[in-house]
């Protein structure tokens, strides 16, 4: 595997309000992601997905450990990095167009090449009839929209994503997550998308890291057939046993966070 991001001994710790106990978000963890993989995080709440990616955006330090992209330390590529979140955070002075260019112009990209590079990826996301529009003018699902434009503007090597359709109705979840496949089938850049929900991750990812409590626990292969915005997946005589290998790891993982599903 040609490894574009790598995730080197990483652990994470934090001390418990009020305590001089240590909680333990991440232990040891050791990771690979290939140019061009989609890979989705797996796992309940509270198991270490977000801290994980924020580790590899470079948001929060390890405790131990690295993380290194195309061969660098994460610290030196940040601007290779664009980044997701669940919470979109558009600002609510500013168009489409205007957030979506906000990357580009904190790099100083001169106002011209950002509009250009801005529409592009506007247009990428079918919004290209809303650039004037402004937050609160929008759905959820195109907010949503916009935020994975803006990420996608800045050309990164890699994209990170928080439960980006968590927030978001049940029918718009799947048109967002077949957009997402479309537009990744289109491009082919390196995503860790982060997520609680197996069919999300069967239904988007090559690879599924499957984590526990601070740990991972499984790497499994996705191999259903692409496009998968084009058919449905489900038909696929090896969904049910993929499915069900994925609910027996994370009953698993709960289990050994003292819950269930």
């Amino acid at each position: 595997m040609n490894a574009l991001i790598k995730v080197e001994g990483v652990s994470k710790a934090y001390i418990k309000y009020g305590t001089n106990q240590e909680h333990v978000v991440l232990r040891d963890i050791n990771l690979e992601v290939a140019d061009g993989e989609f890979v989705c995080l797996l796992g309940p709440s509270g198991c270490g997905k977000t801290t994980l990616l924020k580790i590899m955006d470079g948001m929060i330090q390890p405790d131990r450990g690295r993380v290194v992209l195309a061969g660098k330390p994460i610290s030196e590529a940040l601007g290779e990095v664009g980044f997701v979140f669940q919470d979109v955070g558009l600002l609510s002075w500013r168009n489409v167009l205007q957030n979506v260019w906000l990357g580009l112009e904190a790099r100083g990209v001169p106002m011209a090449e950002r509009t250009s590079r801005a529409m592009e990826t506007i247009k990428l996301v079918g919004l290209e009839q809303f650039s004037n529009y402004f937050p609160y003018q929008l759905s959820g699902g195109m907010q949503q929209r916009v935020g994975l434009a803006r990420a996608l503007s800045i050309g990164p090597k890699v994209l990170l994503m928080d439960e980006p359709f968590g927030s978001v109705d049940a029918m718009t979840r799947n048109t967002l997550q077949k957009e997402l496949s479309r537009i990744w089938e289109g491009n082919r850049v390196t995503v860790v998308f982060v997520t609680h929900d197996v069919n999300e991750a069967m239904f988007l990812a090559d690879r599924i890291i499957v984590m526990g409590q601070a740990q991972i626990l499984r790497s499994v292969d996705v191999k259903l057939p692409r496009p998968r915005w084009k058919t449905d997946t489900r038909s696929d005589k090896g969904y049910i046993e993929l499915w069900t290998d994925l609910i027996n790891v994370l009953d698993d993982a709960h289990a050994g966070m003292g819950g269930g599903l």
